[in-house]
């Protein structure tokens, strides 16, 4: 099952740019490398950027959301209605992702790509990008058509693009959607070959015995629909979620502008799965913003060859690991542009 759309070339690395920012870490008032991982970020920041040091001043979150039709298995420890009342909640300002992008000068984009219950159309700060009222139960069919997953990788690409047009340095990705931990482990079940048990997580909190109705439930609908490990479209459409369609369809857009995409926990790395499935070079665009307790996160960040930034015990979505990480973009951005190196200092090097 191939994608009839049209994805956007994306840009090689510049490694000149990358170059510069090396040298001039390696003249900055510090021993050599003694800012670790904050020298290396920022090293890939120019290279992603294309500008040897770049700045990281304009950043947005996206966050998509989306309802599931497995959720009438029992999968979760909530209701569907929470997707909408998160909803509202997020447009009110009144959610951790909110609280964490002001404290980062994040613009926060609410997207309803899916949501099961409709939204006043008037409703002040929601993007209406709703390609279906969620998806179906992936345990009697496909989640969803080709068609509704092409139009949601597509409303994804289009929603980047609004987002970016006056100008933006860095994104993260987040979702919102009641049930959604159970495509992202079916996703990295069959995307990687591993045990659906040991990709299989607790998600908002289910005791042991739905735990394992969950990985029962997965399995089952990995066994009924057949997902090609070789095909991310067509694992996409089986086991999906719209919102994982929509995040990939930015991560793919703002790649191909040159914005590093910050990627949130599981959720947001099920999406990266897919976006590198179907456009390989997205991955050199990627920073995985922290280890989540999700356990199948560990062998997506292992199947992506990303190493998290933070690892604080996060489980909630919404980009807030994203959000966070922003700060050590930031750092890692400022110490390269800021800091005097020996010979503006006066410091010896002898």
């Amino acid at each position: 099952m191939h994608s009839t759309l049209n994805f956007p070339t994306i840009p090689p690395i510049d490694s000149v740019s990358a170059q510069k920012a090396e040298e001039r870490q390696g003249m900055l008032t510090k021993p050599a490398k003694s800012l670790g991982r904050l020298e290396e970020i920022s090293i890939k920041l120019a290279g992603m950027k294309a500008e040897p040091f770049p700045k990281v001043d304009r950043k947005a979150v996206i966050v998509m959301a989306a309802d599931h039709g497995v959720v009438l298995e029992g999968v979760s420890a909530y209701p569907a209605e929470v997707t909408k009342q998160m909803v509202l909640n997020f447009l009110h300002g009144g959610a951790a992702i909110n609280v964490l992008a002001r404290q980062t000068g994040a613009g926060v984009t609410i997207v309803d790509i899916g949501v099961a219950s409709d939204f006043e159309p008037s409703l002040p700060g929601l993007l209406h990008r709703k390609v279906a009222r969620g998806t179906r139960n992936m345990t009697k069919g496909s989640a969803m058509t080709r068609l509704e997953a092409e139009k949601a990788l597509a409303e994804g690409m289009d929603v980047l693009a609004l987002v970016a047009a006056d100008g933006l340095d860095l994104v993260a990705t987040g979702e919102m959607g009641i049930g959604n931990t159970t495509p992202s482990s079916a996703i990295v079940a069959v995307l990687t070959g591993l045990p659906v048990a040991q990709v299989t997580g607790r998600g908002t909190g289910i005791n042991d015995a739905a735990l394992a109705h969950k990985i029962q439930v997965i399995e089952q609908a990995i066994a009924l629909n057949q997902p090609n490990p070789s095909d991310v479209l067509d694992v996409l459409c089986k086991v999906g979620g719209l919102e994982i369609a929509g995040l990939a369809g930015v991560m793919i857009a703002a790649a191909a502008r040159r914005i590093p995409v910050v990627v949130d926990g599981f959720i947001s790395t099920a999406a990266a799965l897919i976006a590198v499935g179907l456009v390989p070079d997205v991955r050199n665009y990627l920073f995985s913003a922290h280890q989540s307790v999700e356990i199948g996160h560990q062998a997506m960040l292992e199947y992506l060859d990303l190493d998290p930034l933070l690892d604080l015990n996060l489980r909630l979505g919404e980009g807030t690991g994203a959000a966070l990480a922003f700060h050590l973009l930031e750092a890692a951005s400022g110490i390269l542009r800021e800091m005097a190196t020996f010979a503006e200092a006066g410091v010896s090097t002898e």
